[in-house]
């Protein structure tokens, strides 16, 4: 009978041995997460990362969204919202971020603009970068997305279904007048402006109202002043800094959005809800349509 019951055990102990294994490499090969950011680079992390470094105000915020601000750990200077993101050790702008403060802060993973020029050089000191730069709705809708893969959120898309919707409700509360307004929205005074490709635009026309600037200039075309004195526009949307000269500018006092007082001025608060392709998307058109119907002929 030993003869019999010693193969049995030596099998049965190989069994266990080789079920184990197999369970070990499918949880481990489980935990592996990889995406491929918008270099058309694939970054592969053995486990979701607890340690993020943001330095893009519109990824901070999609973080925080998804439930995860903890795992943030440094910032760029401009973001700003929620309020706990403000108490953040800031390693400089998105441009040009301070490489010693990131590497200081010991981050997973670095979340920044595919216009950033530091991700080669934080890759070469042993850093992961996703690169991530929303344009569009779409692309705010992708992104969600991808950092909730990251983060290991189940729904990320609930996020987007939820702006969507409220995106939604708030334009079928504007008045029919608003499909005449045309409209010019100044991102920064040289002057760039928000055009119907952009991120902006998409919110104009969800809301019903023209844009003076049309797509084939590009999202954020910066613009010859006498271009706009000829659109003349219904309503002028712009952020307290730009609006400061813009009165003065030659010309400008023929523009009927001038002439008459049909305009909009943001406050930074507003200015940086309104700039920012992100969750707070549909708190942007509603600051947008509240102007609207202000100003709706």
């Amino acid at each position: 009978m030993k003869h019999i019951f010693a193969p049995l055990s030596q099998l049965l102990r190989l069994s266990l041995l080789f079920f184990s294994l197999v369970f070990c490499s499918s949880n481990s090969y489980a935990q592996t997460i990889e995406i491929e950011d918008d270099r058309g680079h694939k970054v592969q992390f053995a486990k979701s990362p607890q340690r993020i470094v943001s330095i893009l105000p519109s990824l901070t915020e999609t973080v925080c969204a998804l439930g995860h601000c903890q795992r943030l750990v440094g910032v760029d200077r401009y973001s700003n919202f929620p309020e706990s993101v403000r108490k953040l050790q800031q390693v400089g702008g998105g441009l040009d971020p301070n490489l010693e403060a990131i590497v200081a802060l010991k981050p997973d993973v670095v979340l920044m603009a595919t216009s950033s020029r530091v991700a080669e050089r934080l890759q070469a000191l042993g850093i992961k970068v996703l690169a991530l730069e929303p344009k569009t709705h779409a692309d705010v809708r992708r992104i969600l997305g991808k950092i909730g893969q990251l983060l290991e959120v189940k729904d990320a898309e609930k996020i987007w279904r939820e702006i969507d919707t409220q995106m939604e409700t708030t334009a079928r509360t504007l008045p029919p007048a608003v499909k005449k307004l045309r409209v010019y929205f100044e991102v920064s005074n040289a002057p760039f402006a928000a055009g119907e490709s952009s991120f902006i635009g998409e919110m104009l026309q969800k809301l019903g109202a023209g844009n003076i600037v049309p797509a084939s200039l590009g999202p954020f075309p910066k613009l010859n002043p006498e271009f706009i004195v000829r659109a003349n526009p219904d309503v002028i949307m712009v952020g307290q800094r730009g609006f400061a000269s813009m009165e003065t500018r030659p010309g400008w006092q023929a523009i009927r959005a001038i002439r008459e007082k049909r305009l909009c001025v943001f406050t930074p608060a507003e200015s940086d809800i309104l700039v920012r392709p992100g969750p707070r998307m549909a708190e942007a058109v509603k600051i947008m349509a509240d102007c609207l119907s202000k100003h709706a002929l």
